[in-house]
């Protein structure tokens, strides 16, 4: 009892442990709602050149945890630095988002050598360094990266919002997106564990662009490839928690929850607390999943919302997060707010 209780709460709840008030941390706790956040990202030419400065991003991460008593920290990247490591071409414009030059259309789908993408992201693990030795140390540390299919539709399509053409890519060129989704499993297991011994407490798998399949494209496209990562962290060596965060899954959570070997599940804004936790496997740890919005709105409305959280997450292990990122729309003093309410929860 003495050895678990000197672990950080998120570890503990990971471990499938009760704790009231339950640990709270916010995806995308550093960015833009941030004002000392929008004068950093000016001291880089890119978005890509941020992510992979470990002096800016470490000063990124470490923002929110000066503000507010967070329970983990969240390395500072991005999903398609994946991507760009195996040498597709990536960019960022200003109010729109991603661009990638799409592989759909392309005579053939060649990407780089894990092994070299792995070398083009030390970077990124100098970052996660920095990070643990700046943390206290009842602060978790998370590692993440996208799921092989949110970043599939990427590499596809050149860019996020309707994902039509990729969806058609999965019918009309199965072998190929087969091929792509293995490559971005190995990849991406590669690219965590190295997280891992760095200095990582534990993982989230980001796939966020889970809506809008089929439940045999989900089988194909979600399921397996996130099998196939899990196994291969393991096989690696990786024995740190792994929450998976498949946005937009509805009732094809169930199946993500029981068949791929994740130590936990986020659970989406859309979800019900009571559904997750009658799929989810017995002891499963859940996060979320308060609607972003409301650290937009603030006051009465946000504290009503974030209590019924809380209350239906009650009795079992929770992690206190949205249901997706927070917006550049929110407050601090919204957070702070948040912040404090959660952790006087009783």
């Amino acid at each position: 009892m003495a050895d678990r209780e000197k672990l950080p709460a998120l570890l503990r709840v990971l471990n499938g442990e009760r704790l009231d008030p339950p640990p709270i941390w916010i995806m995308r706790q550093a960015g833009r709602y941030l004002p000392e956040y929008r004068e950093l990202r000016k001291r880089a030419k890119s978005f890509l050149d941020f992510c992979y400065s470990p002096s800016l991003a470490t000063e990124a991460v470490m923002q929110p945890l000066r503000r507010f008593p967070l329970d983990a920290a969240i390395l500072f990247s991005d999903i398609l630095v994946v991507p760009d490591a195996l040498g597709q071409k990536v960019w960022f414009v200003e109010g729109e988002g991603p661009r990638l030059e799409p592989l759909i259309g392309r005579d053939s789908w060649t990407l780089g050598d894990p092994a070299k993408a792995i070398q083009r992201l030390a970077p990124v693990y100098e970052t996660v360094e920095r990070i643990k030795a700046n943390l206290d140390p009842s602060v978790a540390l998370i590692g993440f990266a996208g799921g092989p299919w949110t970043v599939a539709t990427y590499m596809l399509q050149g860019r996020g919002g309707d994902k039509d053409e990729a969806r058609r890519a999965a019918y009309q060129s199965p072998r190929a997106v087969e091929d792509l989704l293995d490559a971005l499993v190995e990849t991406t297991a590669q690219h965590l564990a190295a997280q891992v011994r760095a200095g990582a407490d534990c993982l989230q798998i980001f796939e966020s662009w889970s809506e809008g399949l089929s439940p045999a494209l989900f089988q194909k496209l979600i399921v397996l490839p996130t099998r196939k990562l899990v196994t291969r962290l393991r096989e690696l060596g990786v024995t740190a928690p792994i929450i998976g965060f498949p946005r937009g899954a509805g009732a094809q959570i169930a199946a993500y929850a029981q068949e791929t070997g994740i130590t936990a599940l986020g659970v989406d804004t859309q979800t019900p607390a009571s559904y997750a936790f009658d799929v989810a496997p017995e002891g499963m740890a859940l996060q979320g999943n308060l609607d972003p919005q409301t650290l937009v709105v603030g006051g009465e409305a946000m504290e009503d919302a974030a209590r019924e959280v809380l209350i239906a997450f009650r009795g079992m292990p929770h992690i206190f997060n949205l249901g997706h990122g927070i917006t550049p729309e929110a407050t601090p003093e919204n957070v702070e707010q948040l912040v404090r309410l959660v952790k006087s929860w009783a």
